[in-house]
């Protein structure tokens, strides 16, 4: 039977982060001299998250990304990718990084298994990239995307939050990097998650996709690429596209087919909601598989019917990167 929730949306997605830990210090994600990270004692080891992901794979959860903070911080990062893409019913396991350690690993993430990667990328400015970030790491990010291209993977999506006075005034350079190199941007509207998020410079992106479609003959194209959240527009000669996730300006929760693992086996059901579930006294307790995917059924059920960004703004407290990207 499919694994449902409530409102009769099937997940198919978990989005599962490995370490809650960052080498940035992203204006909208993390603020700068934070230190409530989680334990490593209290982290999910490689086997309890082999257990879990094996058991949302049999319920048809056949997409798995890996997350963080930034994942590739999390020792050993290619040996799970490779564990996990054996599983049976996996079928698509990507990674979402900001590319600083990417050039070290970005061959053997391929080889192990993973197929797509999205890359945090906010500027194409080095000293814009340092005032958002926290650190002076644009080269090691160049340095990191070239790696991934080297290695083969494509599509390599770049995700760009876009900030009102920040770095909108450059979203169409960024658009004529990508398609001129053939990467898919997926422009992000900041979402109100902890102090960081409600700080940053929201901006809803209507009248930039508008701008975008007009300068790159842009059309609304019917395009599923990897299954989040992005509505894509396409060249009208079919020689690139632009994707545009828009949590404020036009949610795509009834849709929602997804849901996020924390580190420390918290699953949480929504970025805007407050519900959650804890796996990991259940791994630790000894759980069956049978009751695995028994919990994983109750745990979907408390997946609410939408976010209240715009209702409710200071409604999450949590960060970004506690919650899993």
């Amino acid at each position: 039977m499919p694994l449902q929730d409530r409102y009769g949306r099937t997940l198919r997605y978990l989005r599962l982060s490995v370490t809650d830990r960052c080498d940035l210090r992203c204006s909208y994600c993390m603020p700068k001299g934070f230190s409530g990270f989680e334990e490593p004692a209290d982290w999910l080891t490689f086997d309890e998250i082999e257990r879990l992901v094996g058991a949302f794979a049999r319920l048809g959860v056949g997409r798995v990304r890996l997350t963080g903070g930034e994942p590739l911080l999390r020792r050993d990062l290619p040996v799970l990718a490779g564990r996990l893409a054996a599983l049976s019913g996996v079928d698509d396991l990507s990674l979402s990084t900001n590319a600083t350690q990417l050039d070290r690993h970005a061959a053997a993430l391929r080889a192990a298994g993973v197929r797509r990667l999205n890359i945090s990328l906010d500027t194409l400015r080095a000293e814009r990239h340092a005032a958002i970030a926290g650190r002076d790491s644009h080269a090691r990010v160049l340095a990191g995307i070239a790696a991934a291209e080297a290695a083969g993977f494509d599509p390599i999506k770049i995700n760009m939050v876009v900030q009102g006075g920040v770095n909108d005034d450059e979203v169409e350079d960024m658009a004529a990097f990508c398609l001129d190199r053939g990467f898919i941007l997926r422009l992000i509207e900041t979402m109100p998650v902890g102090a960081t998020g409600r700080a940053s410079g929201q901006l809803e992106l209507g009248p930039l996709r508008e701008r975008l479609a007009r300068r790159f003959d842009l059309v609304p194209a019917a395009l599923e690429l990897g299954g989040g959240p992005a509505r894509y527009w396409q060249r009208r000669d079919g020689s690139g596209c632009v994707g545009f996730i828009t949590p404020i300006s036009q949610h795509f929760c009834a849709s929602c087919n997804r849901v996020r693992l924390a580190v420390d086996g918290t699953l949480y059901l929504c970025l805007g909601q407050e519900e959650k579930f804890e796996f990991r006294p259940l791994l630790r307790g000894g759980a069956d598989d049978a009751e695995l995917e028994a919990a994983i059924r109750r745990a979907i059920e408390l997946k609410p019917e939408r976010h209240e960004f715009r209702e409710r703004p200071d409604k999450i407290v949590r960060f970004m990167s506690q919650t899993g990207g």
